[in-house]
């Protein structure tokens, strides 16, 4: 939701990510074990720290909270140790050990802010508001950690019954754009919750007209306009956010148009002090989660979850998380506690599918998505991702047949359709079907005609084969234009040239494409090839033996080796073997890559 607050300001929210984690903490003192007699059991809490701080590189929180616990059980006064392991319990979202763990800094350190929230948000679980409010009243340090301990004693003091405390606590955040929008979300959020609707209707409307595209403002404002009984403006609130962000209803959005439509009257969407503290924690998480603050986004959205497990939003940004970190056995788990039936389940399934396979568990994703396209026959999307998931394997067969009942459920073809025709046709030029393949893309092309892939893909099958040269060489610098800073498409355009003799211009092109994708092996080794034939032969030596040390596909691998060793070809030998029979292999591997690095891609849930 947050991803669309304002552009300026989520990229404003990045700039605080690498201070905020030592914001939350006093840090700096203590050392990591205590001189001891026993040797060996100051090596074992090094040995735990040290790997729990390997594990917290690599992103495997999971491991670097055992391996911190672990440390911990050696030298439990240890603070600095003490912090790292709240951290890493929070960022898992183990909040039975983290509550412990904030209780023993603050006997220490009673100002210690990462401990306060963390036991201020369990006080707030337990309805202990008043305590709440204390632990959320320690001192912030930063943007991100003020606008955070503000809101979360504005919402406090909504449960105390005190609207005009909590207002003036968002007033008091006097920050950048993108922090004032956020209170002035929040400020709508608690009014309705006070039950002051006329000042929650005038603060929607304020801020859905300064951004109607942030779809979390959108459902909120349908959410209060219809448990005010007025099931128009929800339904017309709807509609404007559709058509400013590409005229689609989101999942969500669509189910909560069909309760209106229904005649049904909805609740707020958030309804509860707790609620509302939840909604601080996913809105910043997600935000922070999208700008690279991977770390800091996690803990967030795991707080949001202490609140409200089983918030569909919270615990879908929280897989993308995972997702993000290549944590795909967390992405599936975070999924699973979404529950069933949700708007968003065909999303969920698709992803869930997806890191199925890129854990290998081909089977079960396939079993997955074709329990997920019997349930609905009628929709594509789980259709389509099998085709994405069997092209990507190279099983090329099956994601034809995939694709084929995708394209049969079209009555009329439209340009958002040109996906399919260009999957499927890419798959028909790898199993060297070409006629098929060349009707799809054509079909594709037709349908959309500034789409670079289609463009790339068609022009450099035809120059690849010597038939309608200059169309393919002007589809190629077409899409050259549309996706100037593509290292691949640059290369067809170099590789085309190459194939039609003019070796200057292939140098020229290709230099360009090794610049944009240095580390991609068949670009060096095409560059290495141009270079030879204008006389650049020391270079092209060189662009070969770089292509070998960023490791190519075996048959590749000899290919370049036994140029090294004699060089190409004189060019009467090349021309007499061009024919449309005898196609360079290379060149088919490097369509191949740049079609399955571009595959349309699942749905994803935000």
């Amino acid at each position: 939701m947050w991803k669309r607050a304002t552009v300026k300001g989520r990229r404003r929210v990045a700039r605080f990510l690498l201070a905020l984690p030592l914001a939350w903490s006093l840090g700096g003192e203590g050392a990591l074990a205590r001189t001891g007699s026993d040797a060996e059991e100051a090596k074992s809490l090094l040995g735990s720290y040290l790997a729990g701080r390997i594990a917290r590189g690599q992103h495997d929180t999971t491991a670097a909270s055992d391996y911190y616990r672990a440390a911990l059980s050696r030298d439990p006064s240890n603070m600095p140790l003490t912090e790292q392991a709240l951290l890493m319990e929070t960022t898992e979202g183990r909040f039975e050990h983290a509550i412990e763990l904030a209780k023993r800094l603050i006997e220490k350190h009673p100002e210690h802010r990462m401990a306060r929230l963390v036991l201020g948000l369990e006080a707030a679980k337990g309805k202990r508001y008043a305590e709440a409010l204390q632990h959320f009243s320690a001192p912030g340090n930063g943007v991100m950690e003020q606008l955070t301990l503000a809101l979360a004693r504005g919402w406090m003091k909504v449960a105390q019954g005190d609207i005009a405390g909590a207002i003036a606590e968002g007033d008091a955040v006097n920050q950048a754009e993108w922090a004032r929008f956020y209170v002035r979300y929040h400020k709508a959020l608690m009014y309705d919750v006070a039950g002051q609707r006329s000042q929650a209707r005038q603060g929607f409307e304020r801020i859905f007209r300064s951004d109607s595209k942030s779809f979390r403002v959108a459902l909120a404002f349908a959410h209060h306009a219809s448990s005010a009984g007025d099931n128009k403006l929800a339904a017309a609130t709807l509609d404007e956010h559709a058509k400013k962000t590409g005229g689609a209803l989101h999942p969500v959005a669509k189910g909560l148009a069909e309760q209106l439509a229904n005649g049904n009257r909805v609740g707020l969407l958030v309804g509860t002090p707790s609620q509302g503290l939840a909604e601080i924690f996913y809105g910043l998480g997600e935000a922070l989660a999208s700008e690279g603050g991977i770390s800091v986004g996690a803990v967030y959205l795991q707080m949001a979850l202490f609140l409200e497990p089983t918030s569909p939003f919270t615990l879908a940004a929280l897989a993308n998380v995972y997702e993000t970190t290549k944590n795909y056995e967390a992405a599936i788990a975070a999924y699973n506690r979404i529950p069933e039936g949700s708007p968003l389940q065909l999303a969920i399934d698709i992803r869930k599918a997806h890191n199925l396979n890129l854990l290998d568990r081909v089977d079960e994703a396939k079993l997955l998505l074709e329990r997920v396209a019997a349930r609905d026959p009628s929709d594509p999307k789980a259709l389509d991702a099998l085709g994405n998931m069997m092209r990507g394997r190279k099983r090329f067969e099956e994601a034809i047949e995939y694709y084929s009942k995708v394209i049969a459920l079209i009555d009329k073809p439209e340009p958002k359709h040109w996906p399919y025709y260009y999957a499927r046709g890419t798959s028909y030029e790898r199993l060297k079907r070409w006629p098929l393949a060349e009707a799809d893309l054509q079909k594709a092309m037709q349908l959309s005609p500034d789409q670079s892939l289609v463009l790339n893909y068609l022009g450099y099958s035809w120059v690849d084969q010597g038939v309608n040269l200059k169309q393919g060489l002007k589809l190629i610098e077409r899409a050259v234009q549309l996706k100037p800073d593509d290292g691949y498409i640059v290369d067809s355009l170099g590789w085309a040239h190459f194939r039609l003799g003019n070796f200057k211009q292939a140098v020229k092109h290709l230099e360009r494409a090794v610049e944009l994708r240095p580390e991609d092996p068949t670009l060096n080794d095409h560059l290495g090839d141009a270079f030879w034939r204008v006389g650049r032969q020391r270079e092209a030596y060189f662009q070969w033996q770089q292509a070998l040390t960023l490791k190519p596909e075996p048959d590749e691998e000899a290919k370049i080796r036994q140029k090294i060793a004699k060089g190409l070809p004189n060019l009467p030998q090349v021309r007499a073997q061009k024919t449309k029979k005898s196609r360079a292999v290379k060149s088919g591997e490097q369509k191949k890559r740049v079609e399955t690095r571009l595959a349309p891609q699942s749905p994803g849930l935000q």
